[in-house]
């Protein structure tokens, strides 16, 4: 749209019409019954399947991008595509669009969309042993993707923030301007736009993943394995699981269901292999950089608690192991951010853009120091840049429109300002562009 048009659109609203447009969801719903594909039974479900793939479709993206990307290891990635999608095949819902990669986030985590697209992070990639495992891990995301936990949650309402990619993201803007500016982008990965399961929905998924698992030709003592592995690192690492165990709850008895699973109905398949050399030969790259990713980990426990010496101490020693690491990179980027040491972030920043300039964030953090040292041009063209590699992000829609607005480009300020609240209506950020396009005309009272 030009911008004269922009403008004259932005002019004709009136408050009462801006509020209402404000109150319109940005997706539709289609409310019904549906059966459930892994019990057979009629359930209420608001969400149809091509919905899930396209919020999936919509999101995940942005999800790959906020845990530093895919690893730039393609035969890491090729390995748990090509794992992943045997194990599909044999599942309850075989037509899911379905995909797998690892992401460059050292958390411990794993987590699927609704519409099959599936990631697991170096964190949890490096505490497994072997194959089976790594089944099990896919298997049991598989099972909430086939038995529709998402969907089921977004119809009862409490998951409702997928719809709407960063409703409830807030940062500052009034008072300390460039004070809170950091607070947009997470510190330790994880996201509000990933389901929260509930036990039962664990329950069910543990149940799914060793019936896929089996049907592939694993044997169920992989799942029993990854059970253990998830049980020791609740008990002496829950800093760096706190995501995972939010997202998937770990119960006590969580073990001994598996492991009573598979020594009973699954008795037969326990001779089956696990494959533990074959995941050692795809994974040889990852564990030499198992103490760096550690030592990131041990860094994010710090930023977490807010001791951001200590984290910055930490990355320092990690890029000694890792010097082109790009989520090490990064990470030392918002620590510095969140210590004002805005001119030494911009060059991690752009360090990290180099080391892997097809990925978004480093420009948004980039554009972020950029905009903490009044370098507004800088920081539009960063902001520019990733909304052209990812875009949909309204975080960046209003970054923009807040480097436009300090360079004194008030129509094309307007416009993405506008932008934005058609997409956030709440929170701080979406408060100043409502200010300030009612101040510079563009809403009457």
């Amino acid at each position: 749209m030009p911008p004269q048009s922009a403008e004259k659109s932005i002019k004709s609203l009136s408050r009462r019409e801006f509020i209402q447009m404000a109150s319109l969801s940005a997706a539709g719903i289609v409310t019904g019954c549906a059966i459930n594909p892994v019990t057979g039974k009629s359930q209420l479900m608001l969400v149809s399947e091509d919905q899930e793939i396209a919020i999936d479709r919509q999101q995940s993206p942005h999800q790959f991008s906020r845990d530093y990307g895919p690893v730039q290891d393609t035969g890491l990635n090729r390995y748990l595509q090509e794992t992943g999608q045997r194990m599909a095949r044999h599942t309850h819902r075989p037509e899911m669009p379905y995909s797998f990669r690892a992401v460059n986030a050292t958390y411990v985590n794993a987590y699927a969309f609704p519409g099959g697209s599936i990631a697991a992070t170096r964190g949890i990639l490096i505490s497994l042993e072997n194959e089976a495992e790594l089944a099990g891990l896919l298997g049991h995301e598989m099972g909430h993707v086939n038995a529709r936990h998402t969907a089921e949650q977004m119809s009862k309402g409490t998951a409702t923030q997928l719809v709407l990619l960063g409703a409830t993201i807030a940062a500052s803007t009034q008072g300390q301007e460039w004070g809170q500016l950091a607070q947009v982008v997470s510190m330790a990965g994880g996201s509000a736009l990933l389901a929260k399961y509930s036990r039962d929905n664990e329950t069910e998924a543990d149940a799914l993943g060793m019936a896929y698992m089996v049907k592939n030709g694993y044997s169920p003592q992989g799942m029993v394995d990854l059970m253990a592995v998830l049980k020791k690192l609740s008990k002496h690492k829950p800093g760096i699981s706190q995501v995972l165990f939010a997202s998937h709850p770990m119960a006590a008895d969580r073990y001994a269901i598996a492991e009573k699973r598979a020594h009973s109905q699954y008795a037969a398949a326990l001779k089956n292999p696990i494959y533990r050399d074959r995941y050692m030969d795809h994974t040889v790259h990852l564990r030499k950089l198992k103490g760096a990713i550690e030592t990131m980990q041990k860094s994010e426990v710090a930023m977490a608690r807010k001791k951001f010496p200590e984290a910055e101490s930490d990355l320092k020693q990690a890029l000694t192991q890792a010097p082109g690491d790009y989520a090490g990179l990064l990470m030392m980027s918002k620590c510095l951010l969140a210590q004002n040491k805005n001119a030494e972030a911009r060059r991690f920043a752009d360090d990290a853009s180099q080391v892997y300039p097809e990925e978004a964030q480093a420009h948004q953090i980039g554009g972020i120091a950029a905009l903490r040292l009044k370098r507004f041009n800088e920081a539009f063209h960063e902001f520019d840049q990733y909304d052209r590699l990812l875009p949909g992000d309204p975080n960046t829609v209003f970054f923009k429109g807040l480097a436009l607005e300090k360079m004194h480009r008030r129509p094309a300020a307007a416009q993405a300002y506008s932008r934005y609240l058609h997409q956030v209506k709440q929170g701080n950020m979406a408060r100043h562009a409502y200010q300030r396009l009612h101040q510079w005309g563009y809403i009457r009272q």
